[in-house]
């Protein structure tokens, strides 16, 4: 005979059950709250001090509010001769958008090539690809600097743009896993009405493999724009300097003695494009990272 449950007992086991959940909820809303003012304390005090008179930079206690507000600041660091803005500022997109295209072209090829296209040595020149994701950056920084000093690149973007153009290991693994769960019908139709492997891939494979694109373009953007070791291992002019190594030449201008105010100032608008642009794409770059991992899984 089936026993039946009271009906208070059940409404007390259910009241049970949703305390525990919005207690882990609460919990875990705290622990990401935690986290992200640890990351976000930083730039707030960035902010801050960017808009502070140099004489409330270092006092004790702390000042958090600024008085008065000094956004002239702005107006001194963008128009100091040692941090020419503009100059850096162009410097840096064409690095940028240079090494993203040839990230995102040269990957895809590669891609489709692995993921699509039969021949032999196929899976042995795949496992010698990925098997250079191996190599820390550091030991092939010496050998690669004699190679392009004896190509004559170095003092130019050349080392830092070129090699872009032959693609990148973790870029062409995430491309070709994508493309592989594509169905096969879909380019077997096209290859049937006469369509060539340049034609599959940019009319049928580029189209579905969208999000991964822009996840790969958006990483190489950042990188290129945050790159500091590239640009001062290579580039020997200070015309030539994008933003970042225009910001450290910006801090050493005057020795030991360092404008803090100024120099934050130049720093918070340095990142600040970097910011925009991801704002302006989250949605397109987190669909991208989940679509992404759906697809490799």
């Amino acid at each position: 005979m089936q026993q039946t449950i009271p009906q208070p007992a059940v409404a007390t086991a259910r009241r049970n059950a949703r305390i525990r959940r919005t207690a882990s909820t609460l919990l875990g809303h705290a622990l990401l709250l935690l986290v992200a003012g640890l990351f976000i304390i930083p730039f707030i005090w960035l902010v801050i001090t960017s808009l502070k008179p140099t004489n409330q930079i270092f006092t004790d206690p702390l000042i958090w509010i600024p008085s008065p507000i000094m956004w002239s600041n702005y107006t001194k660091a963008l128009t100091s001769p040692a941090f020419p803005f503009l100059r850096l500022l162009s410097n840096t997109l064409f690095y940028a958008v240079l090494s993203t295209i040839g990230t995102v072209l040269s990957s895809t090829v590669v891609a489709y090539a692995f993921a699509r296209m039969e021949f032999r040595g196929r899976n042995l020149i795949f496992a010698i690809t990925l098997a250079t994701m191996m190599l820390p950056g550091i030991v092939t920084l010496i050998p690669n600097y004699v190679l392009f000093r004896w190509f004559g690149w170095v003092g130019t973007y050349a080392p830092l743009i070129v090699p872009l153009f032959f693609g990148s290991a973790f870029n062409i693994f995430l491309l070709r896993q994508f493309m592989m769960t594509i169905p096969f019908d879909l380019t077997d139709a096209a290859y049937i009405d006469g369509a060539s492997d340049f034609t599959v891939l940019w009319r049928i494979m580029v189209p579905l493999v969208k999000p991964a694109l822009l996840v790969i373009g958006l990483f190489q953007f950042m990188a290129a724009w945050n790159d500091f070791q590239g640009p001062l291992i290579y580039l020997d002019k200070a015309a030539e300097y994008p933003l970042v190594l225009g910001l450290y030449a910006f801090q050493t201008s005057r020795g030991a003695t360092v404008e803090w105010n100024l120099m934050m100032a130049a720093a918070l608008v340095t990142t600040f494009p970097i910011i925009l642009l991801f704002f302006l794409t989250q949605r397109y770059f987190i669909e991208g990272i989940a679509l992404t991992g759906l697809k490799g899984a």
